[in-house]
C-alpha cells in the first residue's frame, strides 16, 4: 500500500523547538519517523514525501532512514510550499497512482486507523477521509481542528469555522486518482487547500468517510499539542 505524506510547510507555530517541524523531535525520534513508522505497522509499504521548506535537510534524513529502516521512501518536491497543503498533494500528480493513504507529518495515529481504513472496500473515483465523532474529545485544539458536517456515506461541508458540525478531521484520507481531479476543480474556485477538494468531492457525491472509533490520533502542530505528544508517546499511546 501506497502513503503520501505532505511535509511541505513551515510549521512557524514549532519554531521554538526546531527550524525544520518534520524534523522536531519527541522523545527522540523526529516527528516524520514516528509518522512513517506507525504506517508501517499499519501495513504501508512504499512511501511518498512531499518536501519544500527546508527540504534538503528533511530529504537528507529521509535517506538516512530509507536505508536504516529498509522503507522505500520516494521524494516529491513542492517549490510552492508557501501556499495552501493543496498545492502540495497536487504536486503527486505524476508521482503517485491511486489507491493511496494521505496524511501529515505531524499526525500521529494509532496504526490501527490505517490497517481499518485500507482493509475495508472503497467505491472507484471516491475519497474517504478518517472521521473523529467524539466532538467532546479534550485532545482536540477546538480552535485549529478542521470540522465535519457529515454522515457514514457523505460528507456535507467541511471546514475550520463551520458551526454546524459532527465530527473531526484526522488528517488521515483514502484516496483513488479522484482527490487530483477535485484538486484542480478546488483551485478553479480559488480554494487551495485540501479542505477545498473535499467540499468539491463532497458536491459531486464522491466524498465517503470512516469512523476511527474512538482511537487516538494526533496532530503535533503547536506546543501544546508537542505536549500532548509527549505524553501520550512516553506512555506508549502513540
Amino acid at each position: 500500500m501506497k502513503c503520501l505524506i505532505v511535509a511541505a510547510g513551515q510549521g512557524s507555530r514549532m519554531r521554538d523547538h526546531g527550524d525544520s517541524k518534520p524534523l522536531i523531535e519527541i522523545d527522540g525520534i523526529p516527528i516524520i519517523e514516528r509518522v512513517i513508522l506507525n504506517a508501517r505497522k499499519g501495513g504501508i509499504d512504499d512511501f511518498y514525501v512531499v518536501t519544500g521548506y527546508r527540504g534538503t535537510k528533511v530529504r537528507s534524513f529521509l535517506d538516512e532512514l530509507s536505508e536504516r529502516e529498509n522503507i522505500t521512501i520516494n521524494h516529491i518536491t513542492n517549490d510552492e510550499w508557501q501556499r495552501p497543503n493543496g498545492l502540495s498533494v497536487y504536486a503527486a500528480k505524476d508521482h503517485i497512482d491511486g489507491p493511496f493513504v494521505l496524511t501529515m507529518c505531524d499526525h500521529l495515529v494509532d496504526p490501527e486507523i490505517i490497517k481499518d481504513v485500507t482493509s475495508k472496500d472503497h467505491e472507484e473515483g471516491t475519497v474517504t477521509l478518517c472521521v473523529d465523532y467524539n466532538i467532546d474529545n479534550p485532545v482536540i485544539d477546538l480552535e485549529d481542528v478542521t470540522r465535519v458536517n457529515c454522515t457514514s456515506k457523505q460528507i456535507n461541508n467541511i471546514g475550520k469555522v463551520i458551526r454546524d458540525y459532527n465530527a473531526f478531521d484526522t488528517g488521515i484520507f483514502y484516496c483513488t486518482n479522484a482527490i487530483f481531479n477535485a484538486l484542480e476543480q478546488s483551485f478553479k474556485e480559488g480554494d487551495e487547500s485540501i479542505t477545498g477538494a473535499m467540499n468539491v468531492l463532497g458536491a459531486q457525491d464522491k466524498a465517503r468517510t470512516f469512523d476511527v472509533k474512538g482511537r487516538l490520533w494526533l496532530d503535533v502542530d503547536d506546543p501544546t499539542a508537542f505536549g500532548k505528544a509527549i505524553v501520550y508517546v512516553t506512555e506508549g499511546k502513540l
